[in-house]
C-alpha cells in the first residue's frame, strides 16, 4: 500500500511539473484557400509559453513546430537492369504518406529531441512515414527514398534554427506552403521541450481548400468526369481556333 502511495505521489509531481509549461498558439491565418492564380502561401506561427512557476535553471529550451498535409496514395518503386532495359523489379506501397511535411526547430532537431522522445511523438519524416508492413522502429530503404524524393520536390522540410525564441518566453516561425498543395486538413504539432525531453505539445488543424473556379471545376472532374472531359476538349478546341484567327487577323 505504501508502494502504490509513493507511486501515486511521484506520478503527480510529474504530471505537475509537466504542466508547468504550457504552450498558448497563435497563426497568422487559420485556413489556406487555393484559388486559380495560387502560387504558394506562407503561414506565420507564433505563440508563447505560460508558467506556473520561474524557467527551470539549468535547462535547455527547446520548440518544435511540425506540419502534415492529409495522407496520400504513394508507392516506391525498385528498378533493376534486365537485358540492357530498365524495369520495375519490386514495388511498395507507403501506409502512412504525408503530401506535405515541414518540421522548424529553434535548434539542431538532435540537440532539442532525443531520440526516445522522437519515437513516441514521431517527429521527423522517418518516424512519421511507413512503408507497408513497416512497425514504428523498423528502417525501411523503400521509405527513406520515398522521403528523399519528397525533399527533393521541396514537399518535405527540416527548417533547423528557424523558430526564434524571446527572452524564453514567446516564439515564432513562418511555414513556406507550396503552389501543388494537396486539399484538406493540414496538421500543426507545436512541441516544447526541455534538454530533448517534450514537456508540452500543442495540436490544431490548418485547413486547406479550394475555393471559386478552382473548387467548381474539381467538383465536376469528381462526380461527373465524362462531362469534365467533353467541357476540357471543347476549351482546347475553342481556344486552339482562337488562337489561329488571332495569327491570321495578324497576317493580313
Amino acid at each position: 500500500m505504501i508502494h502504490l502511495l509513493c507511486l501515486l505521489v511521484f506520478l503527480t509531481l510529474g504530471l505537475t511539473a509537466k504542466a508547468q509549461e504550457s504552450i498558448v498558439l497563435g497563426l497568422s491565418q487559420d485556413e489556406v484557400a487555393i484559388t486559380a492564380s495560387f502560387t504558394g502561401s506562407e503561414i506565420l506561427i507564433f505563440g508563447a509559453i505560460r508558467r506556473e512557476t520561474p524557467a527551470p535553471a539549468n535547462s535547455e529550451l527547446g520548440v518544435i513546430i511540425a506540419v502534415a498535409g492529409p495522407n496520400a496514395p504513394a508507392a516506391v518503386r525498385r528498378k533493376e537492369r534486365v537485358a540492357g532495359l530498365w524495369v520495375n523489379s519490386e514495388t511498395v506501397n507507403m501506409d502512412i504518406a504525408p503530401s506535405f511535411y515541414a518540421v522548424a526547430t529553434s535548434a539542431p532537431l538532435d540537440e532539442v529531441l532525443l531520440p526516445l522522445e522522437n519515437y513516441q511523438h514521431a517527429v521527423s519524416a522517418d518516424r512519421i512515414v511507413r512503408a507497408e508492413g513497416q512497425t514504428a522502429f523498423d528502417s525501411n530503404e523503400f521509405t527513406e527514398a520515398f522521403i528523399r524524393l519528397k525533399e527533393r520536390n521541396r514537399l518535405f522540410q527540416v527548417i533547423e534554427n528557424a523558430v526564434i525564441i524571446d527572452q524564453d518566453t514567446l516564439f515564432h516561425t513562418s511555414i513556406s506552403l507550396p503552389s501543388n498543395l494537396t486539399e484538406g486538413n493540414y496538421r500543426t504539432r507545436i512541441f516544447l521541450t526541455r534538454n530533448g525531453q517534450v514537456v508540452d505539445h500543442f495540436d490544431t488543424i490548418i485547413p486547406v481548400f479550394k475555393v471559386g473556379i478552382e473548387r467548381w471545376l474539381y467538383n465536376l472532374s469528381q462526380s461527373y468526369a465524362a462531362l469534365y472531359g467533353l467541357l476540357s476538349l471543347v476549351i482546347a478546341v475553342v481556344a486552339g481556333w482562337a488562337a489561329n484567327a488571332a495569327f491570321a487577323a495578324l497576317r493580313r
